[in-house]
């Protein structure tokens, strides 16, 4: 017993000497983080930020790095208040009792579940659209080509989290250089866009309305909640008592690059198109990437642009999958059956599998609704769960008292009621 607890505390005693260098492991982590929260969402932002107007977009831009660090900084800080290991769903249980555990076990594997659906069905179609006008192949039935893709990223899923991280990492330099590319590439093309609209400012209430409709996709577009949890769990492994002050330093880092890249591409894409093409792309149901595309008549872009979304699908695909096996896994634990690691994994695999192939296969136009329903609860768990946990729990009393913590409420609330709004009407 006492030389468990002299390794302990050598391990704790070890850790300010790595905390002043920045890991191999703090690199895969931040560009992991990055790879969860920008996906398929980033080439639907340019469209769905810009048509708000020129300084709607300004204000959303200055507001991105806070809105979604404070945020995740705080979802980590939760899952870092519980015991050694404790995934979230161990942690909501551990602070708010059995039954508000497994009711958050719940909602947290809805919330992130049908995402993991939509990733399907657009690699799918991705794909098939790929080989069919880009290679000139006919792509194979729509039921094997979504069964052999999916199957391919589970192979990745099945080596680990840590591989499904460092894959995500080394998927995310592509990515990046292709977000580069085309910003730059746009430039010469710049017309001034969106610009057209910032000599008349908008009157105070249209501008707090296009706001309080646009934070929600602004949030919704750097969102990586469903890997905080795994995140969290290996700081803590690695750092003990050090863990928030590193895991706020990946965060901050992987913040930075996120926000700064997304930008460029996006102010990029709405100097180069009029607020009358957004809406066109938008009315066409057609991410930015394809409609440039069909305007400059580019075959380098065409080329590209299903690649660059196959890299988007497919990492923020394995992003989401450690979020929704982690809410199934609890699941299964919570009605009292506990089966060994290697059969929950086998069990949540085979169930991730069939359910994805089904639904890749039938395309149903329903999952639209249901990303819509699964928006407020990821909004309650991400902005509201820890804030409230802030407040209540006595392991978390220390971060009490601090300005970012009303910040994250307003914008929670803000995202959960419009996208409440946006649903009924």
């Amino acid at each position: 017993m006492n030389d468990q607890a002299n390794s302990v505390d050598e391990r704790y005693a070890t850790t300010p000497a790595t905390l002043s260098s920045w890991s191999r492991q703090d690199t895969t982590w931040m560009l992991g983080l990055f790879g969860t929260a920008i996906g398929a969402g980033t080439l639907f932002l340019p469209i769905n930020a810009g048509l708000g107007g020129f300084w709607p977009l300004v204000i959303l831009a200055l507001l991105a790095f806070p809105m979604t660090f404070f945020a995740h900084r705080g979802l980590t800080r939760f899952v870092l208040s519980g015991r050694e290991g404790s995934d979230i769903t161990d942690v909501v249980e551990e602070h708010f009792g059995i039954k508000a555990g497994a009711l958050i076990t719940l909602l947290y594997f809805f919330a992130i579940f049908p995402i993991l659906l939509i990733y399907s069905v657009a690699l799918t179609n991705t794909v098939g659209s790929f080989m069919e006008h880009q290679l000139h192949i006919m792509p194979p039935p729509r039921a094997i080509l979504s069964f052999v893709l999916i199957l391919g990223l589970l192979a990745v899923v099945r080596c680990g989290e840590q591989v499904i991280v460092k894959a995500m990492s080394l998927m995310v330099y592509p990515f990046i250089v292709a977000l580069l590319f085309l910003a730059v590439y746009l430039v010469p093309h710049w017309t001034g866009g969106i610009l057209s609209t910032a000599s008349e400012p908008p009157a105070p209430s249209a501008l707090l309305n296009t706001l309080w409709l646009a934070i929600p996709v602004m949030v919704f577009s750097f969102n990586h909640s469903p890997i905080i949890s795994a995140f969290a769990v290996d700081q803590k492994r690695q750092y003990g008592a050090h863990a928030d002050e590193r895991s706020s330093q990946i965060l901050c880092r992987a913040h930075v690059l996120m926000v700064v890249m997304v930008l460029f591409f996006v102010f990029s894409c709405v100097l180069t198109l009029s607020p009358a093409q957004l809406a066109e792309a938008k009315a066409q149901n057609l991410s930015i990437l394809s409609y440039l595309a069909n305007h400059f008549d580019n075959p380098t872009i065409a080329f590209a642009a299903p690649l660059i979304a196959f890299v988007a699908i497919a990492k923020s695909f394995l992003g989401h999958y450690i979020g929704a096996s982690e809410g199934l896994k609890g699941l299964i634990v919570k009605t009292g059956r506990r089966p060994a690691p290697k059969t929950l994994d086998r069990m949540t695999a085979a169930f991730m599998l069939v359910v994805c192939w089904l639904v890749a296969t039938l395309n149903p136009s329903i999952l639209g609704m249901i990303e819509t329903l699964g928006g407020p609860v990821i909004a309650s768990i991400l902005f509201l769960m820890p804030m409230y946990a802030i407040r209540k729990v006595p392991a978390m009393a220390k971060y009490r008292g601090q300005a970012s913590n009303v910040f994250v409420t307003a914008v929670g609330v803000v995202a959960i009621t419009a996208l409440v709004y946006s649903f009924i009407a």
